[in-house]
């Protein structure tokens, strides 16, 4: 895999292991169109959601897809919330070959809005409905504060290493040709390159949506996660 290979997964990889995530709920195989008889049984755990229409204004979701969505959250979440423990187990045996946990560190902390150490059923969907239904514009700017570790507003140098190493990483020895050790580095110059339009050592959020958009593979491949639900 070369640097530009590793450019699209930066910015991918958040989907597909959103899809892996929901194939380990059961949600894909049971598919969302089937029909749901219970109300969510709120009475059971720790964490109770919003009220379904409200969430359902507040995602691309349709009640009953939530209803089916939460059943399975709350299968593998009994509590109502994930911690940034489980997280780490989860995408740990997608990539056994490699260390997810920085990585899955960095997804956590996207995903947990408010900072309190737990991705609610809330925070799963508003991420998820943005991830899978969302527009191009809306999954970009979900991207970018993944990669804005400090949430300034720009995505630094240092930064961007700090994600291209935790994906290196996660990837383990299953690139091939096999990637070099300064490969996320020279990768972090290539994204500078591309995406830093007026050379002043930081990408905004304009001047990273403007360089996706323009970039044809990004553009098709997230197209192909349309729907995937």
């Amino acid at each position: 895999m070369n640097l530009e290979g590793l450019e699209m997964i930066a910015v991918l990889i958040v989907i597909v292991l959103f899809v892996k995530l929901l194939e380990q709920f059961g949600l894909i195989e049971a598919g969302l169109e089937d029909s749901v008889e219970d109300e969510l049984e709120m009475a059971t755990v720790r964490h109770r959601p919003e009220a379904l229409e409200l969430l359902e204004a507040q995602s691309k979701f349709t009640k009953k897809e939530l209803q089916i969505l939460y059943r399975g959250f709350k299968n593998e979440c009994p509590s109502g919330v994930v911690n940034e423990e489980t997280f780490k187990e989860i995408y740990s045996q997608f990539f056994p070959q490699g260390d997810s946990t920085t990585y899955a560190h960095f997804l956590f902390n996207a995903f947990d809005t408010d900072h309190n150490g737990a991705v609610s059923f809330e925070d799963f969907i508003k991420g998820l409905s943005i991830l899978l239904r969302g527009t191009v514009q809306e999954k970009l700017n979900w991207a970018f504060n993944l990669y804005d570790i400090n949430k300034d507003g720009y995505i630094t140098k240092e930064e961007m290493l700090d994600i291209m190493k935790a994906i290196y990483d996660m990837m383990g020895k299953c690139t091939y040709p096999v990637l070099k050790e300064d490969a996320p580095r020279q990768h972090v110059e290539t994204f500078f390159q591309k995406m830093d339009k007026n050379k002043d050592g930081v990408v905004t959020i304009d001047e990273f949506i403007e360089s996706c958009q323009k970039d044809e593979n990004i553009m098709r491949s997230m197209q192909l996660f349309e729907n995937v639900i």
